[in-house]
């Protein structure tokens, strides 16, 4: 494999000092580019862009081409592995992804067992290896999945809630079964991520996009137990590097010296909690990923750039920050104010530095 060009966004995780500060976003291969509903419209639907490695790949690079990010993101989506353990994932029109067979029953729930990576989710590693050979070392490749507490949401609930109702009664009146879920949930979460690790991903990401709905008890027994579970089973080495870890509970600003203590290399924050203070909490255990409001996008080009600058001035200089937004970007985001983004991170940081 050939070495990286650009390693700026490997190194900031393991809080390595950078020229500047690096930059990708969340969900940044999505509909806001046009290239992307372009791709997205010849594959038919969102299923099957996921599960096309050549296309899968393509709007990988895509936001590559637009702007000087520091890093790619594998497009894959986080329900692929409950898909894998058959709940036949589904996305109705306007709806968002839905299970046809939802766990619902003792017998389901204790049937569950974890998906070889490379049998049913071969097509992600698949992407992975083809997007790895597509950059031909000019940027990392980061890798994903949902965590385990998040992807058990979708699994009880069927789809997206406003409530975790059904998933929340079952971790409070038979918490046997919500953790047997979890157990095996962590355990294909493991697999999954080390075989992306295997096929040529160089970081990865634990998505906990509905930690931050739990009170602190459940968080910590339901989904921070888990996340531990998962960054200890992850392979920490590969092709003599090191492989970092990133883990993100939106909402997790509360807890957040705790997900410092898990073992991951960095924690994102999402843009309630100020990234100065949050440095300040766990001073240089992690590294720190974050952690602009994705709404700041949606207004002029010198609120943008204002409020980007903001964001570096509360981090400081210190090593162990990679900007993002503090969720995914929005697939109304005018992609100009992105350019303004990506290119105030990259000069202010660097004034920072200088400035010493």
């Amino acid at each position: 494999m050939s070495r990286l060009k650009n390693d700026t966004f490997l190194r900031a995780l393991l809080r390595q000092p950078t020229e500047y500060t690096p930059v990708w976003l969340m969900r940044q291969a999505g509909r806001y580019l046009p290239e992307y509903c372009e791709t997205r419209r010849r594959a038919g639907n969102f299923l099957n862009l996921c599960k096309s490695p050549a296309m899968a790949c393509e709007v990988t690079l895509q936001p590559l081409a637009r702007y000087d990010l520091d890093a790619a993101i594998l497009f894959s989506d986080i329900l692929t592995v409950p898909d894998a353990m058959g709940l036949g994932l589904y996305f109705a029109e306007g709806e968002g992804p839905r299970f046809e067979r939802p766990l619902k029953d003792e017998w389901e729930i204790r049937n569950l067992t974890a998906p070889d990576p490379h049998a049913e989710l071969q097509y992600v590693m698949d992407a992975v290896s083809e997007i790895r050979r597509a950059l031909d070392g000019s940027v990392p490749l980061i890798g994903f999945s949902g965590s385990p507490w998040t992807l058990a949401c979708y699994m009880v609930e069927g789809g997206s809630s406003d409530d975790y109702r059904k998933v929340k009664s079952l971790a409070y009146s038979r918490p046997d079964l919500m953790h047997h879920i979890l157990e095996v949930t962590a355990q294909a979460v493991v697999k999954y991520l080390n075989a992306q690790i295997e096929a040529g991903a160089q970081a990865v990401m634990v998505f906990d996009s509905w930690g931050g709905v739990l009170s602190e008890a459940a968080y910590r027994e339901f989904s921070l137990r888990y996340l531990e579970q998962v960054v200890a089973g992850l392979i920490r080495e590969r092709e003599g590097q090191r492989v970092p870890s990133i883990v993100f509970t939106k909402g997790g600003g509360l807890w957040l010296e705790s997900i410092a203590a898990i073992g991951c290399d960095a924690v994102g924050l999402d843009w309630t909690m100020d990234i100065g203070r949050a440095r300040a909490l766990v001073g240089d255990k992690v590294a720190l990923q974050g952690n602009l409001d994705p709404n700041v996008l949606f207004a002029p080009p010198e609120a943008v750039a204002t409020e980007t600058r903001r964001v570096l001035d509360a981090f400081g200089n210190h090593s162990g920050h990679v900007f993002n937004l503090g969720h995914g970007i929005s697939q109304y985001t005018p992609p100009d104010n992105v350019s303004v983004l990506v290119d105030t991170v990259h000069a202010y940081s660097r004034e920072i530095r200088a400035r010493g």
